[in-house]
């Protein structure tokens, strides 16, 4: 039992049980199955839903609180729940806030990640945090986990790359890459049709028109980040697929790996560098 449990393994493409000596698995043809680079720790990290949102959201807060340590004496502290326990926008500059400031003057285009994972208040983390909640699970459900934080990342970066085109000077928050959820998911309920995926486009659409109302409501929200962060998940659907008609491949999980590297050590670089200018 000990020998064959050391020479067996999943294939880190279809997740059959396969030798480890195998040149190429018998169920779906990827060559070299056993090699130590397509089995390594950080392509496994999109294996469970539960942790990994908890993850994801504990980051966020992480930061957030780090935001306002940074410099606790320009913290907002007024009655305006908008503004209720903000971070100054200094703090929030040097921890990786994007937009024409930081890229056109400074050159940060790593802040293109890093303002993904930055609130400018309890109640925007708050609100972030909520519709994480409510569309990322079903977006792991159709797409996989793999596929739904690369359109999280990749969508998160779209929104603000349109929004810097458009001359946004300062901005942040988690909204870009969650509407690019929300764009995969109306991709996914209108091209899967059927019941179900009229169901999913009907629900979903009316988040992404509260979204598009409360943008033109509430002043100092960045629609063009969100418009561009939700036509970015559509494309992503597409280009992607979901589990229906492309199950989850390795270079699905590689691609996830990579924008979960470089999302960590983006961020190191961002607190690390903050910490050492403000308190060194």
């Amino acid at each position: 039992m000990t020998s064959s449990h050391k020479t067996s393994q999943l294939c880190p493409n279809c997740r059959r049980l396969i030798s480890r000596d195998e040149p190429r698995c018998p169920y779906c043809g990827l060559k070299a199955p056993g090699s130590w680079w397509k089995n390594n720790a950080v392509i496994h990290l999109f294996h469970d839903q539960d942790f990994f949102l908890t993850g994801l959201s504990g980051l966020l807060i992480a930061l957030f609180v780090l935001s306002l340590l940074i410099n606790p004496g320009g913290m907002g502290m007024g009655m305006n729940p908008f503004g209720f326990l903000s971070p100054d926008n200094r703090s929030l500059l040097l921890l990786g806030a994007t937009g024409t400031v930081p890229i056109g003057a400074l050159h940060r285009w790593w802040s293109l990640v890093s303002a993904s994972y930055l609130h400018g208040s309890l109640l925007h983390l708050i609100f972030n945090l909520i519709a994480l909640r409510q569309v990322g699970p079903l977006v792991i459900q159709e797409y996989g986990l793999a596929r739904m934080f690369s359109i999280y990342s990749l969508g998160g970066i779209g929104g603000f790359l349109l929004s810097y085109l458009a001359g946004v000077p300062f901005t942040i928050g988690a909204s870009a890459a969650v509407c690019a959820l929300i764009g995969a998911a109306l991709y996914y309920g209108k091209s899967r049709g059927g019941s179900y995926g009229q169901q999913v486009y009907q629900q979903i659409g009316g988040w992404a028109m509260s979204i598009f109302v409360f943008g033109l409501l509430v002043p100092g929200i960045n629609n063009w980040a969100h418009g561009g962060g939700m036509a970015a998940g559509i494309l992503c659907g597409l280009l992607l697929g979901y589990q229906e008609n492309r199950r989850e491949m390795l270079s699905h999980r590689l691609l996830g790996a990579a924008c979960a590297l470089g999302t960590i050590l983006i961020l190191l670089w961002a607190v690390a560098t903050t910490v050492i200018y403000r308190f060194f």
